[in-house]
């Protein structure tokens, strides 16, 4: 479950302030975040994420204060507990794509590369139709390919919390739509809590809840200019 009160944040520029009074969001529910250009949706996930800190306010994930963790800590949350899917992949260009999938057991001591890990990566590579691929590096890929490696990536450690940052955005119509039945098919099986941004209006209709921020949150004036 996600439970956000009071939450206040703003950028050091002070051109953008986002207040969310309250919002709770139960564990396994399926939520498309949609809003114009600017009012912070991209700003949210990165603070239930714990990758921003509010100057006040309370975000609670499954019992977890994430505002009150170390950063350390925090780091350590998003890797073992959170899948974070981006726009933009955010894979490395020198790692073979199993080696990227695997990051985030690369990257944190904590995680082990057990047998049960390798049989993950099998599957959701075979269900991600990436499995002949292992081997290559994102500059061989399509785009739609990189975004699939992005999705298993986020998904190999089983996260309870799935933040998914348009993840279609750049993809072609039919690519998109492979890419969210992707996953949202994994969250389901996961039951993970699922929080996508997006502007594919078509699609909403797929997820359990739509939240629309200017209906949750108040904002800084003149929000459709600021790029947070």
């Amino acid at each position: 479950m996600i439970r956000i009160e009071e939450l206040a944040f703003e950028y050091a520029s002070r051109e953008f302030q986002l207040r969310i009074p309250h919002l709770t969001i139960p564990q396994g529910q399926r939520v498309a975040i949609v809003g114009p250009s600017g009012c912070g949706k991209s700003t949210l996930l990165s603070l239930i994420a714990g990758a921003f800190l509010p100057e006040r306010g309370t975000i609670q994930i499954n019992e977890t204060d994430v505002h009150r963790l170390t950063d350390a800590q925090r780091r350590r949350f998003r890797v073992t507990q959170v899948g974070f899917i981006f726009q933009d992949f955010e894979l490395i260009d020198y790692l073979t794509v199993r080696e990227n999938i695997l990051l985030p057991y690369l990257i944190n001591g904590s995680l082990k590369i057990e047998p049960g890990v390798r049989q993950r990566l099998d599957r959701l590579v075979t269900t991600a139709g990436i499995h002949q691929k292992l081997k290559r590096r994102p500059a061989a890929m399509s785009q739609g390919e990189r975004q699939r490696v992005a999705v298993c990536r986020a998904l190999i450690t089983n996260p309870r919390l799935i933040l998914a940052d348009e993840p279609t955005g750049s993809l072609d119509p039919q690519t998109g739509r492979e890419v969210l039945t992707l996953i949202l098919d994994q969250a389901r099986s996961l039951n993970a809590t699922l929080l996508m941004v997006t502007h594919d209006y078509s699609q909403l209709n797929l997820f359990d809840r739509t939240l629309n921020l200017l209906d949750i949150a108040q904002l800084a004036p003149d929000v459709e200019s600021v790029q947070p």
